[in-house]
């Protein structure tokens, strides 16, 4: 629990929604350096970046957008009551600046930010950002040992390359984790894979080294608590990382993203299985490929924010 103000965000009621400069959830600045930096327990951080992005580009303004939207979360859960900003002293991280012509250089970059935030004992809520940005985020927290995952996407983002043998792409990054040991395929459960393929590369892989894929179709028939019931068991209680891509969700519902792929769960479930997250221990999470340039009505990165807020919630509950 904190009583400590400086970390109390904003309320509504103090300064209006539309005013202000924009942090997560209207909290404070604590960026590497600060005074307080080392007394942050949970720190939201964006990364915009998306130069793993294979088709429609955009993420890169993610962060940014969801900030923005992200003023209109308030203090309290409307079902669970918890008060997140009172459990753990929460603040924004701010951005890490990557290199936009070098993918190699910024991985490196956000690897070494994030080993930063992981020295301070500070759990870290990200704001992608292409898939590709989990990548060098779990080689920061899986580094002392492998991770489970629990992963919501209508992708696998288990290809080993992608186009004349791109090793580094949103469609490769839990290849790599894999390969470089950062996950426990054996406590990696994906939820919500959809769409046509080009082949079984990936579903054959996941199947070699234990991955669980639950599709689309398995999640609509057996509901979102029963399949998060077996997530849950997947995974257990060792240290887990929550990857959530916003095209989980029908894009009737997101819109604003690289990928969509329909058939997918409703704004409402799209909460709940986050929800049903909770007593887990999690490490960190990750909410990615919200793309502004296909979000015109703002909807997908209010949606995103709210899953951001739902992962917070879960992230603190036990």
């Amino acid at each position: 629990m904190t009583s400590d103000p400086f970390f109390q965000p904003i309320s509504g009621m103090d300064l209006p929604r539309f005013a202000g400069v924009p942090t997560f959830m209207r909290l404070p600045l604590v960026q590497p350096g600060h005074e307080r930096f080392g007394d942050v327990e949970v720190g939201l951080i964006g990364v915009p970046w998306d130069s793993g992005t294979t088709n429609r580009p955009g993420p890169r303004h993610g962060p940014r957008q969801l900030r923005d939207a992200s003023t209109m979360i308030r203090a309290q859960h409307g079902v669970t009551g918890l008060r997140p900003f009172d459990a753990a002293a929460c603040a924004d991280l701010g951005d890490v600046g990557p290199n936009p012509a070098d993918i190699q250089d910024s991985m490196a970059r956000i690897t070494a930010f994030y080993e930063g935030v992981v020295a301070a004992g500070i759990r870290p809520l990200t704001a992608g950002g292409d898939h590709l940005t989990s990548l060098p985020v779990l080689r920061a927290l899986g580094k002392a040992k492998p991770l489970g995952m629990v992963h919501f996407d209508s992708h696998t983002d288990l290809w080993d390359s992608y186009f004349n043998g791109q090793k580094f792409t949103h469609g490769t990054p839990f290849r790599r984790a894999v390969e470089e040991e950062l996950l426990d395929p054996k406590r990696v459960v994906q939820i919500g894979i959809r769409g046509p393929m080009y082949d079984l590369e990936d579903r054959d892989f996941a199947k070699a080294v234990g991955i669980r894929i639950i599709t689309v179709e398995e999640f609509h028939a057996r509901g979102p608590e029963d399949v998060m019931a077996e997530a849950r068991e997947i995974v257990g209680q060792e240290d887990t990382y929550v990857s959530y891509d916003i095209d989980f969700v029908d894009p009737t519902f997101a819109p604003g993203t690289g990928t969509p792929e329909i058939g997918g769960p409703n704004s409402y479930q799209a909460l709940q299985v986050v929800r049903e997250l909770a007593g887990l221990n999690i490490v960190g999470a990750d909410m990615v490929e919200v793309s502004p340039p296909f979000d015109q009505s703002g909807g997908t990165a209010f949606l995103g924010v709210t899953i951001m807020f739902e992962l917070l919630c879960a992230m603190l509950s036990k």
